[in-house]
């Protein structure tokens, strides 16, 4: 359980990243109904410590001590440091390496924002592993670490106790995502109305959307997805969406991607998923009656779906995050194997 949580701070930090896992993980929030954090700015390296713009310092009261209890240790992006010196790179301050490496050794998750996946490269804790960080140093981090499988399009990237995450923005959907998984989507929900950004965007969502905020309702995308939330219990295809846009398929699909940055069908399944974990947190109703409700058609499908994208099942993440739950038996036809999925058509 987290409980625990050290964001550490190198010289030329971004305030922006910095700001983020304050944000998410600083702020109490318990009168909303999520769990208090004991969280700490840890100082790197010997300070006053400039930030990456805005030409201020901070002098943070901690120091790498705090990592030896941390549950989870978080590297904002950190300027040049880990990179390579003909980058205008700088090696690690001593004692930060192995201050991570044993977090880890002893169980604890590590989170990198944007370029601060460097700090987590020189210390030895990418190596072998899939990582991420902002598009424009991709190729710099794969050459870095090259048994490290960088991926260079997608979000965040967890690989066992190692999360990576893309540049700026992509660090709050990361944070969001332990918060999640620690407290479930309800507490993630919460944290995201306060902050007042979408609840929940897919790991592997492209890091580059063409068209994120659209012009005005008559020329995006916004009313159609609005409608569809409204109505995840019924079927829809490719086919059927385009209709409503009044668009070829072909073209519905493209500019799905262009302003959502994923597919139609991914992007419907993660938002019945998302609809199953606040029914199973916030209600007793049996898992059947759930994926009826939030489009699966049956506890088989949901499960399976709700297994490869939150790597538990609907009942395990029910005892997890509801424990009082009653009436949550789905019965045999939630052991059921590969089950069609209820969004056809869709062009990836």
């Amino acid at each position: 359980m987290l409980r625990t949580v050290a964001a550490v701070v190198l010289d030329g930090v971004s305030p922006f990243e910095l700001g983020v896992v304050c944000e998410v993980f600083g702020v109490d929030r318990s009168e909303s109904g999520v769990p208090p954090l004991d969280f700490a700015v840890v100082a790197g390296e010997a300070g006053p410590l400039r930030t990456s713009v805005g030409g201020f310092t901070l002098t943070p009261d901690a120091g790498l001590e705090r990592l030896a209890t941390a549950d989870l240790v978080a590297v904002p992006a950190a300027g040049g440091v880990g990179r390579d010196p003909g980058a205008g790179g700088r090696p690690l301050p001593p004692g930060v390496a192995e201050a991570l490496v044993a977090a880890v050794d002893r169980g604890a998750r590590v989170l990198s924002v944007c370029t601060g996946a460097f700090v987590l490269a020189a210390a030895g804790l990418l190596d072998g592993r899939r990582c991420t960080t902002h598009w424009m140093f991709a190729d710099e981090l794969a050459r870095a670490v090259p048994s490290a499988t960088v991926e260079p399009d997608v979000l965040y990237v967890e690989d066992g106790p190692v999360l990576t995450s893309a540049g700026t923005a992509a660090g709050i959907d990361a944070c969001l995502h332990v918060v999640r998984s620690e407290f479930g989507a309800r507490a993630a929900g919460v944290v995201a109305r306060r902050m007042v950004v979408p609840p929940h965007r897919e790991g592997g969502q492209a890091q580059f959307v063409e068209a994120p905020f659209p012009a005005c309702p008559s020329d995006g995308l916004g009313p159609l997805l609005a409608w569809l939330l409204e109505r995840l219990d019924e079927e829809h295809t490719v086919e059927s969406l385009a209709q409503r846009a009044v668009m070829s398929p072909r073209t519905f699909a493209r500019r799905f991607r262009a302003e959502t940055g994923t597919t139609p069908y991914s992007w419907l399944l993660t938002q019945r998923v998302l609809a199953a974990q606040r029914m199973l947190e916030g209600t007793d109703l049996p898992v059947e009656e759930v994926a009826r409700r939030c489009g699966f058609g049956s506890a088989a499908v949901m499960r399976h779906h709700f297994v490869r994208l939150r790597r538990t099942s609907p009942q395990a993440y029910r005892r997890t995050f509801r424990p009082a739950a009653v009436g949550s038996d789905a019965g045999p036809a939630e052991s059921a194997a590969d089950p069609e999925p209820a969004l056809s058509g869709a062009v990836t």
